[in-house]
């Protein structure tokens, strides 16, 4: 299966959004939908409810006759995102390779 193609959950594909965001500090929808490599027709509904809760704000701007829509990551995701984010892919990394101290303790509790 190619790259483009792979399966990722959604827990990662907000995050991925979230620190992208973050790094580049704002960004247009396309920008940030390709920088991702996401789908906008797919996905545009998670950029839409990250807006609704807060986690990311929508800035538009007009150009003339073009409207342009710049997205930002507000304190309230990057909280999330240290928070519960990044604790949740130490718990289940990307690929589904955990760590040894986590079998471990799945084993001992089966």
């Amino acid at each position: 299966m190619a790259d483009s193609k792979k399966y990722r959950d959604r827990i990662y594909i907000i995050k991925d959004i979230i620190l992208t965001l973050s790094e580049y500090g704002q960004l247009n929808q396309t920008a940030l939908f390709s920088f991702c490599g996401l789908n906008i027709t797919k996905h545009k509904q998670i950029l839409d409810n990250l807006e609704q809760t807060e986690m990311i704000q929508r800035l538009e701007t007009v150009d003339g006759k073009r409207t342009i829509t710049i997205f930002k990551v507000t304190n309230k995701g990057m909280n999330f995102c240290h928070e519960i984010l990044e604790p949740y892919e130490k718990l289940f990394p990307r690929g589904g390779k955990s760590n040894s101290s986590f079998n471990l303790g799945c084993i001992f509790f089966v």
